[in-house]
């Protein structure tokens, strides 16, 4: 398996310029799937704040910066769509939020905004014990019983012991932003959700102020007014 990731074939969602060089850095195992963008392409191509590999992995040392609440040691961990990027040195906090096209972009919140990052649940199920176990978009696992919580719907997990602080259920009325597809990075609230039958994926119609889009029900997550405030940093 090769070393090296060619910038013509990152994923969409990677902010970096695919022409200027020939390769990048190459994402290590961990959440987000192939969509995972290296901490160090945030750190060097996104914010500007190191020049180079050897840069990264000094300022990775002074445990200065995290991810949802961790300190991070490798420079290609991979981050992704909401997660928390917290500098404390600088007292700079960013969440990752789908920009225009689909690119990963950072947006600039408080330092209360940053204790607890947005899950969309892709699984629930019952465990050993009668516990209810919730899978997120990013492959995190917690337990969260309470049965209002359903596929689709979204939590808000505390950084520091995993538990869900708010709930906003996927329904026609919710806030949605879409994450892929051709309207990735629009926001607009659920005007209806289209069942399909067989294996098909259910449509879903977004309303907004100048018109409306459809998608499919993968590509919304939903949100609260919360997650739309600050400025774009990237």
């Amino acid at each position: 398996m090769t070393r090296h990731q060619k910038r013509l074939s990152v994923p969409n969602s990677w902010p970096v310029e695919r022409k200027e060089q020939t390769y990048t850095v190459k994402a290590g195992a961990g959440p987000h799937g192939e969509d995972g963008v290296p901490v160090l392409i945030v750190l060097r191509d996104v914010l500007g704040y190191v020049d180079s590999k050897k840069e990264a992995r000094y300022a990775l040392e002074q445990d200065s910066v995290l991810v949802n609440g961790k300190a991070l040691s490798d420079e290609q961990r991979p981050i992704g769509m909401f997660d928390i990027l917290a500098f404390t040195e600088r007292e700079e906090f960013y969440r990752v939020f789908p920009g225009e096209g689909g690119r990963l972009a950072l947006t600039e919140i408080d330092a209360d905004a940053a204790g607890s990052r947005l899950g969309k649940v892709t699984t629930k199920r019952q465990v050993a014990g009668g516990d209810t176990q919730l899978t997120l978009h990013d492959g995190t696992t917690l337990i969260a019983n309470d049965d209002t919580i359903t596929q689709n719907d979204s939590v808000v997990v505390s950084n520091d012991d995993k538990s869900v602080v708010a709930h906003f259920s996927y329904e026609e009325g919710a806030l949605v932003t879409a994450v892929d597809g051709e309207h990735a990075g629009e926001i607009g609230t659920v005007d209806e959700i289209q069942v399909t039958t067989g294996s098909s994926p259910n449509n879903v119609l977004v309303e907004q102020d100048d018109g409306r889009f459809e998608t499919i029900e993968a590509y919304v997550v939903v949100i609260d007014e919360n997650f739309t405030d600050g400025g774009d940093a990237e």
